[in-house]
């Protein structure tokens, strides 16, 4: 039974769901997958129901042995500790960074101000989506959270603050029962625009700015400190995802510390504790899984077939008299579906954590058994949106290299590499299977 005095540890957990007492349940993998269109039929290097059968397996399997096997935590607490070193006088390095940092975003302003039109020409698109947003991703759980020392919204936000000491201060102190929650619904927004809004290089500039104002105000409502490491949603979810990395890097006074830890060990001894972590880290799969699930014929049919049938006494039966009003509806029934699979995801998740609790016999209370396991989610997330877009660095993201010398589509070649990698990389679809 688990120990009441404190809160209990995945190693409790596990003791309580012994094969002699609860029997795992094995979810049925019968709804079929389908991959993202390539613009042709493919067919499976082998049936789908076998590589469904075959994880659930290894997941049935890896859960057996953790009860049968996993008698005592592996090591204690302190040895997941980080240890490293100081490095003095590295903060001019790292002042060149910050302004290489605020140069990009002035950059992506620019070229989606006075830049080409066109999406996959333009710089502002391929340095935001895929050098930031999906490169940085991947960095921060590989080298810690780098955006939190070049972050250019707090640069911007410090330097007002070095000459206005108030605004750093903040008018208001933040209350702490909002958590997360200002990040989270500014994560969902943008989430929408990413996948829905068919934002263009001119829309990505206007939404930079934007957002950029939105820091400087809100930072100077609550204080920079607050701000940053509750509200702006890109801090708080790198600095999630620097949890599973094994490189902690904090600056300190004029230096730099470099410190070192097992990969993944912060997710077991850092807390859930503010408000609204457990639905952000659960957004974040349920929006990637959405992501992939909305290309599929499946979810296409359940609107433009099964929705029309059963709208056909209000739209007519002409599909094509009907169609104008159905496809304005779409992005309406795309945002319900977003939201429904959140919710689906919260819903699963606690379902679950009410079972374990249940099993455990725990009087502990189930927010608090919720933010116990949330981070146990973060690898999976991680993993799961690596391949779901590392497409993307070869059919896009090596066109950076060329668009970087010629931002402006001028005709320049500022750097020397205008005449790099001009063809996207398609991979196999062999490749793309497997390693998805």
């Amino acid at each position: 039974m688990v120990n009441t005095a404190r809160m209990p540890t995945a190693h409790d957990v596990l003791r309580c769901f012994r094969p002699a007492r609860y029997a795992l349940l094995l979810a049925l993998p019968s709804l079929p997958a389908q991959a993202h269109s390539f613009g042709r039929l493919y067919t499976l290097p082998m049936p789908f129901w076998l590589y469904a059968w075959s994880a659930s397996a290894v997941l049935l399997l890896s859960f057996l042995a953790a009860a049968l096997l996993w008698r005592q935590p592996s090591a204690p607490a302190t040895r997941h500790r980080p240890t490293g070193r100081t490095i003095p006088g590295s903060t001019a390095g790292l002042t060149l960074l910050r302004l290489f940092a605020l140069a990009a975003l002035l950059l992506c302003i620019a070229t989606g101000l006075w830049g080409p039109h066109d999406a996959y020409a333009n710089v502002n698109m391929t340095l935001f989506w895929i050098g930031f947003v999906l490169v940085g991703t991947w960095a921060s759980a590989l080298i810690g959270d780098w955006y939190a020392l070049i972050n250019p919204w707090q640069t911007l936000s410090r330097c007002i603050g070095h000459y206005w000491p108030r605004y750093r201060q903040g008018l208001w102190r933040y209350p702490a029962r909002l958590g997360v929650w200002p990040a989270l619904t500014l994560y969902a927004a943008f989430i929408w625009i990413e996948l829905l809004g068919q934002i263009q290089p001119h829309g990505l500039a206007l939404l930079l700015i934007a957002y950029t104002a939105v820091n400087l105000v809100g930072a100077g409502l609550v204080g920079t400190d607050d701000w940053f490491r509750h509200c702006e949603f890109f801090s708080v979810l790198l600095s999630l995802l620097a949890l599973m990395a094994p490189v902690v890097i904090t600056q300190q006074g004029r230096a730099l510390q470099v410190r070192f830890r097992p990969p993944f060990s912060a997710l077991l001894t850092t807390p859930a504790s503010r408000p609204g972590e457990v639905p952000l880290v659960l957004f974040m799969l349920a929006s990637t899984a959405f992501d992939g699930f909305r290309e599929t014929a499946t979810f296409v049919g359940w609107y433009w077939t099964d929705f029309y049938h059963w709208a056909q006494p209000w739209l007519g039966q002409n599909p094509f008299a009907a169609y104008p009003r159905l496809f304005a509806g779409y992005p309406r029934w795309q945002t319900a579906a977003l939201l429904l699979t959140a919710l689906l995801y919260v819903a699963v998740y606690r379902g679950f954590v009410a079972f374990s609790k249940f099993a455990c016999g725990s009087p502990a209370a189930h927010r608090e058994w919720a933010r116990l396991f949330v981070y146990s989610l973060l690898p999976i997330a991680l993993v799961y949106h690596v391949s779901h877009y590392w497409t993307l660095l070869l059919t896009q993201g090596l066109s950076l290299f060329p668009q970087l010398s010629d931002p402006f589509g001028t005709g320049a070649d500022y750097l020397g590499t205008r005449g790099w990698l001009n063809s996207a990389v398609i991979p196999d679809l062999v490749t793309v299977w497997h390693v998805q």
